[in-house]
């Protein structure tokens, strides 16, 4: 079996993620002939309503149906942005449950452009009407709090403001679902790049159900696929698994396009939907589903545009209270918003975008960042065996010495010019949590970076 390259990934992402939201919503039924989707609709209570027939509101005319034409049309001319978020919802609870993830989805039906746009969720922004928080927690508060359109309304117009989009359709599903899903496609084959431990992966209660995955090509069912999907145990922690939620979704799509697949789902789809009731919501009705998803079909790979709110746009911060959150730098995250949702034609993704595939030794030799090793500690040459550690990675130390104090409990990885890359990286070389970097903002600094080794930082033995 063929590894699929990252590239072909990126290009698909927008199918995958518009078929997903088909998945959640109808499965099957996207695959009937129309006509008889609406022969089925028409015997059933249990299913979507339908924009054209039933609805007759201002959206219905973005949404067309001739009879004897296979699909609906979609007819609208403006872009159109969908956020698409999974929930935390555990067995036997009522809630209200926080975002687990958050999708922008986007597609321009006029020049066929199309993009997807991850958000993490420790994102630390304003919630309007509440105080600054995790960009997941306005899902709770909206439910929590009855704001009006509960936790989707409040949710989107979270993002919305803080992103500077509109959010035209919103679509919520619970992982349980997602379980049952995949395993009436028969799972899906994933490639793991590198093994997972996970020991404290939450179980379905308030406990901890240890994960092993082996590197290599797997074979998961729908428990697993979700536990691969979730765990942020690697050393990217959110950033890594949102690109594993990626490999997922590809996974399904891949699985579910297969032509010996297609008769079996359609027989499936009254069961399908019944295992859906409960678990998704969205104020998208099927044939908009339907039609948006037939248009996604028809977007070039070349036109489609991919980004996530990684380290590139974001920088740790510890909240007063011990929280471990990601700040926004906003202008670079405008940057990736307009590279995404923009119709004007653009050269290229942004710099940070375009570096995110790259390899390590690749981002390091682009920053060319110099460092300094200071030690903290009253264990002595510690500053001068971790710089030759550091330059044994390639990395430029262009001094150590000792810091201003002896008494420093932790270590501080100072990022003064921006190369936020490399920093992080020697957080991971060294052992060391993320929330060790911070930045100091001052690009005339006679090193790019400083390194403040505390009392936390234990060196290899010699």
């Amino acid at each position: 079996m063929k590894r699929m390259s990252s590239s072909n990934l990126v290009q698909r992402l927008m199918a995958v993620g518009l078929f997903l939201l088909l998945l959640l919503i109808a499965v099957a039924v996207g695959l009937f002939v129309f006509d008889q989707v609406r022969q089925f609709i028409a015997a059933s209570d249990m299913l979507p309503t339908f924009t054209i027939e039933e609805q007759g509101g201002e959206d219905a005319g973005e949404v067309s149906y001739d009879i004897g034409q296979p699909l609906p049309r979609w007819e609208g001319t403006d872009r159109v942005n969908i956020l698409l978020m999974g929930i935390d919802q555990r067995e036997n609870e009522q809630g209200p449950w926080r975002t687990d993830t958050m999708l922008v989805l986007t597609l321009d039906p006029v020049m066929l452009t199309g993009g997807m746009l991850s958000i993490p969720r420790d994102l630390w922004v304003p919630i309007p009407g509440f105080d600054d928080g995790r960009i997941n927690t306005a899902h709770y508060l909206g439910d929590a709090y009855d704001y009006p359109g509960g936790g989707p309304a409040l949710a989107v117009k979270t993002v919305r403001y803080n992103l500077g989009v509109p959010i035209d359709y919103y679509a919520r599903v619970n992982f349980t679902a997602f379980e049952q899903l995949v395993d009436l496609i028969g799972g899906v084959d994933i490639y793991v790049e590198e093994e997972i431990d996970d020991p404290t992966y939450p179980d379905k209660g308030y406990g901890y159900d240890p994960l092993h995955i082996p590197a290599g090509w797997q074979h998961f069912d729908g428990e697993m696929a979700l536990k691969y999907a979730r765990t942020r145990h690697t050393l990217g922690g959110d950033f890594d698994r949102a690109k594993r939620q990626q490999q997922v979704l590809m996974a399904i799509f891949k699985k579910v396009t297969e032509l010996d697949m297609l008769p079996q789902l359609a027989a499936q789809a009254p069961e399908i939907w019944r295992t859906l009731q409960g678990s998704v919501a969205t104020d998208l009705t099927l044939d908009q589903i339907i039609a948006l998803a037939q248009l996604a079909s028809e977007v070039s790979p070349d036109n489609i545009r991919y980004g996530v709110i990684d380290e590139n746009y974001t920088q740790f911060w510890e909240t007063p209270d011990g929280q471990q959150v990601l700040i926004p730098l906003r202008d670079r995250i405008r940057e990736l918003r307009d590279y995404i949702f923009s119709n004007e034609p653009v050269a290229g993704a942004p710099a940070a975008q375009q570096t995110a595939s790259a390899d390590p030794a690749a981002r390091l030799a682009e920053e060319n960042a110099t460092i300094e090793v200071l030690n903290g500690t009253m264990t002595e040459g510690l500053a001068g065996r971790t710089a030759e550690r550091l330059e044994a990675e390639g990395l430029q130390v262009a001094f150590t010495g000792n810091a201003d104090s002896f008494e420093y409990d932790e270590t501080l990885i100072i990022e003064y010019t921006g190369k936020t890359y490399t920093a992080e990286y020697i957080a991971r070389f060294l052992d060391l949590p993320l929330t060790a970097v911070v930045h100091g903002a001052n690009p005339n600094a006679e090193y790019d970076i400083a390194i403040i080794l505390g009392s936390d930082y234990t060196p290899p033995p010699e």
